[in-house]
């Protein structure tokens, strides 16, 4: 990487960290914390309440994505940032749980995750776009573990109210970081120099069929993730660890997981066999749901249950730095923020569906009937990505 791309890359690794920090703190407690307010004690209305952020994500992801285009990346970027902090704001007042599935939504609306890729994508090269991509997505990681250790800590320090608070305050410091600190964007994204070829972005991307597959991808890796996280807790409480605890076996995964991704990831990137990577995650993510199905119904064990969590971060940290990178690499140079919003849609919308349809299968069959559900979308999504190619590098362009 140039310097300019390291800062561009750190920067913008820093503005996801801080607000998918925001977005996770309250993902370990909030089902028990939601259940405190009053219409807190139907977990079908909780899990709406915790995937309703996803809903509103999926709604304005691509408005936000092509307004970045046709606007430029920054300003996108801060009003987004903006209206996350006003959703944290009602979220933590929220007197009830009704109110607090509107501070989600409005946490939501702010859908900047299509304007932020497109913005490292613009600003590096795509000989090093993965490698920062990478940084993005362990940021995220990290700021899932992270979380995953402090949330227990501050939900009996400062409650859920106080979380949210915290949010609010991470979501002003990414305002900082992109207003100070990010660089400034290439000429051919700034809006005076914006053609009306942005017209037709969106209708391309629909019609692309690997851009397609990419779509249906991160629908289902993060509909996992999060529908994993109605139950995951509540088996490890199972096999002894108490929740203040469970840091303990997440933070070990996912730190192992990291070093793993970077030791295989990027030498099979370079060696051209990204497409081998990309489909031997999602055989660990599909791997990961049968064993927690067979587990789902015995008493787990740590060591298993610890074992599969380092398992399914290895696959999902690799898919979280190759999906965004695929993406920014198959779309027209004219289109990626189209292409991104596209993509970013469907997270969303994963996110929305983990939880509220994982809510409503853990209340009405039980877990193992989660586990089930979670295998065979993620079954069905290695048969669609099997024909998948991945993109020309730019030495093979030349």
């Amino acid at each position: 990487m140039t310097p300019g791309e390291r800062r561009a890359s750190a920067s913008l690794a820093l503005v996801f960290a801080l607000r998918m920090l925001g977005l996770f703190i309250v993902l370990p407690v909030f089902a028990l914390e939601a259940s405190r307010l009053p219409g807190g004690d139907d977990a079908a209305r909780v899990g709406f309440a915790m995937g309703l952020y996803g809903l509103t994500q999926a709604f304005l992801q691509i408005p936000f994505g092509l307004a970045s285009d046709r606007f430029g990346r920054k300003p996108v970027i801060l009003a987004g940032l903006l209206l996350f902090a006003l959703g944290s704001g009602v979220a933590a007042w929220a007197p009830d749980l009704t109110w607090l599935a509107v501070g989600r939504a409005l946490q939501g609306a702010g859908a900047i995750s299509a304007a932020v890729t497109a913005f490292l994508a613009d600003v590096t090269r795509d000989a090093v776009r993965t490698k920062a991509m990478a940084m993005v997505g362990a940021s995220i990681a990290l700021m899932f573990a992270l979380s995953l250790v402090l949330a227990p800590l501050l939900a009996g320090w400062i409650g859920l109210s106080g979380i949210f608070v915290m949010t609010l305050v991470l979501a002003l410091l990414a305002m900082a970081v992109v207003a100070w600190v990010a660089p400034a964007e290439p000429r051919e994204h700034r809006p005076s120099e914006m053609g009306q070829v942005r017209g037709r972005a969106l209708g391309e991307v629909l019609r692309h069929a690997g851009l397609l597959r990419l779509n249906l991808g991160v629908f289902v890796l993060h509909a996992v993730q999060l529908a994993m996280w109605m139950a995951v807790p509540a088996m490890l409480v199972s096999a002894g660890l108490d929740k203040a605890a469970h840091w303990q076996v997440y933070l070990p995964a996912v730190a192992a997981s990291l070093l793993v991704m970077g030791g295989v990831l990027f030498p099979m990137e370079r060696k051209g066999k990204l497409r081998t990577a990309f489909l031997i995650a999602i055989g660990l993510i599909l791997s990961v749901q049968l064993g927690l199905w067979v587990l789902a119904g015995s008493q787990p064990g740590l060591w298993p249950l610890g074992l599969l969590l380092f398992v399914f971060f290895i696959g999902f940290n690799t898919l979280e730095a190759s999906q965004p990178s695929l993406v920014s690499k198959l779309a027209p140079g004219h289109a990626r923020g189209a292409a991104l919003g596209v993509y970013n849609t469907l997270q969303s919308v994963g996110f929305f569906a983990g939880g509220a349809v994982g809510g409503w299968l853990v209340r009405a069959h039980g877990v193992g009937a989660l586990f089930a559900a979670c295998a065979a979308a993620t079954l069905l999504w290695l048969v669609v990505a099997w024909p998948m190619q991945a993109p020309a590098t730019a030495s093979t362009r030349r």
